[in-house]
């Protein structure tokens, strides 16, 4: 019986005790009565012990397969930035991780006096044959692998110890990263001017060889792209056949020159061109003024009147403007002469 069972069956006994007493004391039980109650309870523990010590029995033969395991010995041992190589040469991965690590039987000839050393290069073995066949351009992807392949216990190679990993993280250097990411929008430019170039060299074999390749097939594709319009691809014929001679770079057939626009024909000497229009002078204006007045141009009184109206436009400082009234009228020399000897007229002359 165990020490709990033991109270109990005591705790019982007293209270029975109680309360056969309390029963005595109210029904008045003679004294014979209360010498057997006495002895009653003295002898219920004994008897209560006896009999639970027979109903016990032995312990069962495989009892010890009951017993709770002996709990695993588990150490840890924490690395950090360890490089690791990958696919490509000089790209290395950043490892950091957790080991963890519980001894195997102990080999007396053989002691492991540093078993985090051995854990770690255990995991570190593990880790570098898959790094080694990973390329640099996806480290998470390659992390995640590293999660799953280092998660089970696995013995070392000495068989002393068993290993796994966790909290793993798999970086790049930080100068690796950044030429990865260039030399992938390299790449990627590079594939788009590839297609680019593939495009324009396909078009120009199209047009060369197949539109362009003489007369009759530019005729065909013109049709083709103005919907069989025939009457604007007839008007087109002088200029198809000139665009094929050109992308072939050779003459015009004759039986086509013909049919060449006259605007591309060599230009002839040109004339003189007339002169470009312009804003109206004064001196355009007077002479508009003479017409009027019925002044013809063998008439010298265009000169007088020229040569007074040159002399009242000095006195508004426009010298050149008196100076081409003079130019274009010039008038006779006895006037001039004769002009200049006579007093100075009046400012504003009526």
């Amino acid at each position: 019986m165990t020490t709990g069972r033991k109270t109990t069956t005591i705790f019982l006994t007293v209270l029975c005790a109680l309360l056969l007493t309390i029963l005595g004391l109210v029904q008045e039980w003679p004294t014979w009565a209360w010498a057997a109650l006495a002895l009653a309870t003295a002898g219920a523990p004994a008897a209560a012990f006896k009999i639970a010590a027979k109903r016990r029995g032995s312990l069962p033969a495989d009892f010890t397969n009951f017993l709770p395991a002996t709990p695993i010995e588990r150490r840890e041992h924490h690395v950090s930035r360890v490089a690791l190589p990958s696919k490509w040469a000089d790209y290395d991965f950043v490892f950091s991780a957790t080991v963890r690590w519980h001894p195997l039987e102990a080999h007396s000839d053989d002691p492991v006096l540093n078993p985090a050393g051995l854990a770690v290069e255990a995991v570190l073995d593990r880790a570098r044959t898959l790094t080694a066949q990973r390329e640099p351009s996806r480290p998470s992807l390659v992390q995640h692998e590293l999660s799953g392949a280092l998660s089970r216990m696995r013995p070392d190679h000495t068989g002393h110890l068993q290993v796994m990993a966790e909290d793993i993280t798999l970086t790049l250097h930080e100068s690796d990263q950044e030429r990865l990411t260039k030399l992938a929008e390299v790449r990627k430019d590079k594939a788009v001017w590839e297609h680019q170039r593939k495009y324009e060299q396909s078009k120009r074999e199209y047009l060369g060889e197949d539109v362009l390749k003489d007369t009759g097939s530019a005729v065909v594709w013109w049709l083709a792209k103005n919907d069989n319009h025939i009457e604007k691809t007839v008007a087109d014929l002088g200029l198809l056949a000139q665009l094929t001679s050109a992308a072939n770079d050779t003459d015009i057939p004759e039986r086509l020159q013909d049919l060449i626009p006259t605007t591309n024909a060599p230009a002839a000497p040109a004339a003189p061109a007339a002169p470009a229009e312009r804003e109206p002078t004064t001196s355009d204006h007077f002479e508009a003024f003479l017409t009027g007045m019925g002044f013809s141009s063998g008439d010298d009184r265009r000169g007088m009147l020229a040569k007074q109206i040159a002399d009242v436009i000095r006195t508004q400082d426009k010298h050149e403007t008196a100076d081409e009234l003079l130019r274009r009228y010039d008038p006779p020399a006895a006037f001039t002469a004769h002009a200049d000897d006579q007093p100075e007229e009046p400012d504003h002359p009526r």
